[in-house]
């Protein structure tokens, strides 16, 4: 396994590479749960990695814990996510869920470096983490068809983000897959 993609895996499911936080261009760009020690104050963190070794709470045999429900019972919005992403490590392994995982946040890295205004950072985040890669890719290059027929410059990051994120939401209204609920 890759270290710098390990070191993206937070022990309670998240994947800190598709985090707005990770992404954030700002010096307080957080750099992942397993870099450095800024993440001693997670109490999953303190007991999954530090206590007992384990790279996920999924190894652990008392998953779901109460520290594992009371700590994500905060951030309600991570916690259907984070079961998610420990039940598929569990199914298809760490490496196999990293894999998908990378191409997602490559996808967001994209997102951002090409069709971002400024303001569309979570919007970016939150697509890569809930819709199916596929979707992703077919709004993009729907998108790309947009900017040549609409005659918008490639400089022209306001308009393009815009595009971009009607053409998102257009194939997620049609998908029926509810961004606000996750």
């Amino acid at each position: 396994m890759n270290p710098a993609e390990e070191s993206l895996v937070g022990c309670c499911g998240i994947y800190c590479g598709l985090c707005t936080k990770y992404q954030s261009k700002a010096p307080s760009r957080c750099i992942g749960c397993r870099i450095g020690e800024q993440h001693d104050w997670c109490s999953i963190y303190r007991c999954c990695v530090k206590k007992k070794g384990l790279i996920t709470c999924i190894e652990c045999s008392e998953y779901p814990c109460e520290r594992y429900e009371r700590r994500l019972a905060k951030y309600p919005e991570d916690l259907k996510t984070a079961q998610e992403n420990l039940d598929a490590i569990k199914k298809s392994g760490l490496d196999s869920w990293l894999k998908g995982q990378r191409e997602r946040r490559l996808l967001v890295e994209n997102l951002l470096d090409n069709y971002n205004d400024g303001r569309s950072m979570s919007f970016y985040c939150k697509v890569c983490i809930v819709l199916p890669v596929e979707v992703i890719n077919r709004a993009i290059e729907e998108a790309k068809g947009k900017f040549v027929s609409n005659k918008i410059s490639d400089s022209d990051m306001k308009a393009k983000a815009k595009l971009v994120k009607s053409t998102i939401q257009d194939l997620v209204l049609k998908s029926g897959i509810d961004l606000m609920k996750r």
